[in-house]
């Protein structure tokens, strides 16, 4: 009796065994690669139907129900049916009003603007030199009296500078009075004052002599200019020779503004410009100038040409040392602009992302050219109205991406970290373990790809037909090749089991 209850219940344990392990084979039996099952649009409860579920971390793999994703440990996404792009090679992206809400994007078109080759820079006030006037003697002699005795020292035209005692006049004087008392002829009295000409004795001290009747050694340099003495060459007393500077006027009725411009915005600037110049020290203060001259010379270590600005200085308010605010205006031109957010810098490449006419979304590469501000200027790339995204554009990029329309902006989408895209028709080399096999795929845990430029990752592979690599088993280590193409862009090739203890 015992012996038959034993042997019962072995045969119901075989039963649930067996049932259990039919079961277990029918669950494993179904693709674990859903990229490789065609799935049907499932509607949700409120209407929208479901193309598929996907692991947004590996885009290239789709499901056919929800649940946890193999590779990461979050749960698959759903993709719905109106948030599909199109046609396969239409280039877009769709984001629903809702998320588009949420994410906070907002739009700018592309505008005309008013726009100038304008920038600013910042001058040091200097002399003008053009403007200096130098106080010589042509005579030897003594100073006798120095009137103004300082640097930096402000003088008014017609000042007086020092009092000169000069010996040798003495004699040319006295010669032309004996002349005109002895009533020599006209000739030689004007030959006499020629001759005094010509030893610069100046006309106010021969019409003195001749008006005194007695010959005078002593006469007063005068300022022949407005401005600041620059330069002082003699002290009291001291004595001076033929061709010495005494004094050295700088003017002051005009400045020079010099400012270091960069090479790139020096290529832009004419003489005659007009600059608005602001005193750094007060702002309130303004003065009109020009471009004067652009020095030809370029400092290679900062890449910036020195420009002498020419500054009306009528008012005597600004001195040499003083630092100037340049404003400097171009010409005025209509350019296409956009808002400097909208740009995605990538490099060597500058895309936006342009919202078309059905709402969808599609990068567009633009060529810039300088900026306005807060705008950008557009050269080419982008229509007048054109719509594009002032904010969130990272966000849909990345929304592209998942859905491989976009991929690496405008290239087609390739798994994580994937290198660029290779020639069809090459073989890419591989080894890793089987994880599941269906009639129309494979999907191995698989190590890094040099060709492709990939990590370990897991992903599926399918079969060129449901009857390919029939010896090979979920857990096989295996060594493989696959090439791009296919159902899940990439199809196997080959499929070699490895012996236990082979290297890998």
């Amino acid at each position: 009796m015992n012996r038959t209850r034993v042997i019962g219940l072995s045969l119901l344990a075989a039963g649930l065994l067996a049932t259990s392990a039919f079961y277990l084979g029918r669950k494993t039996g179904q693709p674990a690669d859903p990229s490789m099952v065609t799935a049907t649009a499932a509607p949700t409860p409120d209407g929208r139907k479901v193309l598929y579920w996907h692991d947004p971390m590996v885009p290239g793999q789709r499901f056919d129900k929800p649940g946890k994703s193999p590779f990461m440990d979050m749960q698959l996404v759903p993709m719905y049916a109106d948030s599909a792009t199109g046609a396969p090679n239409e280039r877009g992206v769709t984001v629903n009003p809702a998320v588009q809400q949420n994410l906070g994007i907002r739009y700018a078109s592309a505008r005309r603007a008013e726009t100038s080759a304008s920038f600013e820079a910042v001058g040091a006030v200097q002399f003008d030199e053009r403007l200096n006037v130098a106080v010589q003697t042509r005579v030897a002699g003594y100073v006798e009296h120095l009137s103004v005795r300082a640097l930096m020292e402000r003088v008014r035209k017609g000042q007086a500078l020092a009092t000169v005692f000069a010996p040798d006049w003495l004699g040319p004087q006295n010669e032309l009075l004996v002349l005109k008392r002895s009533g020599a002829p006209p000739d030689l009295v004007a030959a006499a004052r020629d001759r005094m000409r010509a030893m610069s004795i100046p006309a106010e001290l021969i019409r003195r002599s001749e008006e005194s009747g007695t010959a005078h050694a002593r006469y007063v340099l005068s300022a022949p200019s407005d401005g600041v003495v620059a330069e002082l060459g003699v002290r009291e007393g001291v004595a001076i020779t033929p061709g010495m500077t005494l004094f050295r006027i700088a003017g002051l009725e005009r400045v020079w503004a010099v400012a270091e411009i960069p090479e790139a915005q020096a290529v832009r600037l004419t003489r005659g410009q007009k600059v608005k110049a602001i005193l750094q020290a007060d702002a309130a203060q303004t003065f009109a100038g020009t471009l004067d001259e652009i020095i030809p010379e370029i400092n290679s270590s900062t890449r910036t040409l020195k420009a002498r600005f020419e500054v009306d200085n009528r008012n005597g308010k600004l001195t040499p040392g003083m630092l100037l605010r340049l404003q400097v205006a171009g010409p005025a031109s209509s350019q296409l602009v956009v808002p400097s957010e909208a740009v995605i810098r990538t490099g060597k490449r500058a895309v936006v992302i342009v919202r078309k006419a059905d709402g969808a979304f599609e990068p567009r590469d633009v060529s810039l050219g300088a900026d306005q501000g807060d705008d950008t200027e557009v050269v080419s790339g982008l229509s007048e109205g054109d719509q594009v995204v002032a904010s969130g554009q990272f966000l849909i990029d990345s929304e592209a991406r998942l859905r491989s329309v976009l991929g690496n902006m405008a290239a087609p989408a390739a798994p994580p970290n994937a290198g660029a895209s290779t020639p069809a028709g090459v073989i890419h080399k591989a080894e890793g373990k089987v994880e599941s096999v269906a009639s129309d795929g494979i999907t191995i845990s698989h190590g890094p790809v040099a060709t492709l430029k990939w990590p370990s990752m897991t992903m599926g592979f399918a079969k060129t037909s449901p009857n390919a690599f029939p010896e090979i088993k979920p857990g096989d280590q295996v060594r493989f090749e696959f090439k791009e193409g296919g159902p899940t862009d990439y199809e196997l090739v080959s499929v070699q089991r490895l012996q236990p203890g082979a290297k890998q």
